[in-house]
């Protein structure tokens, strides 16, 4: 994955609170055909700012166009910056980093939090008809560990920023650990809606059920 691909480099003033960040994170529950993602927009001295929800499909392959249709329906022109929780979700949908930052006009860092030695024996298994699939997947290229200011390591791709701006943001909106504010409150809240809308969900299929008859 090429540095600064398809959009201008970020200009960083983080000593400036008016440095946002969209974060994104997804939560999955199983049997469901959707996936619900949450983007939570946050300023450089760590103040919600905003926040959307969307989804996209279980083992589909509409995980960029979801995340920019997030992005869009802010209807925001001030966010620096897209850090995603992930870039494989909702079951081998592969977000498009390169393709993403290009489409939405700001600079992408996407996140994982484990040292994993690759999907494409999964992908094959899975998907053994797809080479869509697994051209995606490749096209994405490898990770780079950056070590935090926290003490921990996290592993990035980036497009439309260097990794060393990138660090520097990661750095400003990491509190401990290893997970951004941005993303660890997208995914709560995430995880939030998902459980509501499974309620929902539930209720109404109860609601529709026919009364049993009298004796």
């Amino acid at each position: 994955m090429a540095e600064g691909a398809g959009t201008t480099k970020l200009r960083l003033h983080l000593n400036k609170r008016g440095t946002r960040v969209l974060g994104v994170a997804e939560s999955l529950r199983e049997g469901r055909a959707k996936s619900v993602i949450a983007g939570v927009v946050m300023r450089g001295d760590l103040v919600i700012d905003g926040f959307a929800f969307g989804s996209t499909t279980v083992g589909g392959n509409d995980a960029t166009s979801s995340i920019r249709r997030l992005f869009r329906s802010l209807k925001r022109n001030d966010v620096n910056l897209l850090m995603l929780s992930g870039c494989i979700i909702s079951k081998y949908n592969i977000v498009d980093v390169d393709a993403l930052s290009k489409l939405s006009g700001v600079p992408v860092i996407c996140l994982t939090y484990n040292e994993t030695a690759g999907i494409e024996a999964a992908l094959a298994e899975r998907f053994p008809d797809s080479e869509e699939k697994l051209a995606a997947y490749r096209k994405l290229g490898g990770r780079r560990a950056v070590r935090l200011a926290s003490g921990h390591t996290i592993y990035v791709r980036n497009s439309g920023i260097d990794l060393a701006d990138a660090k520097t943001v990661l750095d400003t909106f990491t509190l401990q650990g290893t997970m951004p504010e941005p993303v660890r409150v997208a995914r709560l809240l995430a995880r939030a809606e998902s459980r509501l809308s499974s309620r929902l969900g539930s209720a109404a299929t109860s609601g529709r059920r026919s009364p049993s008859r009298a004796s």
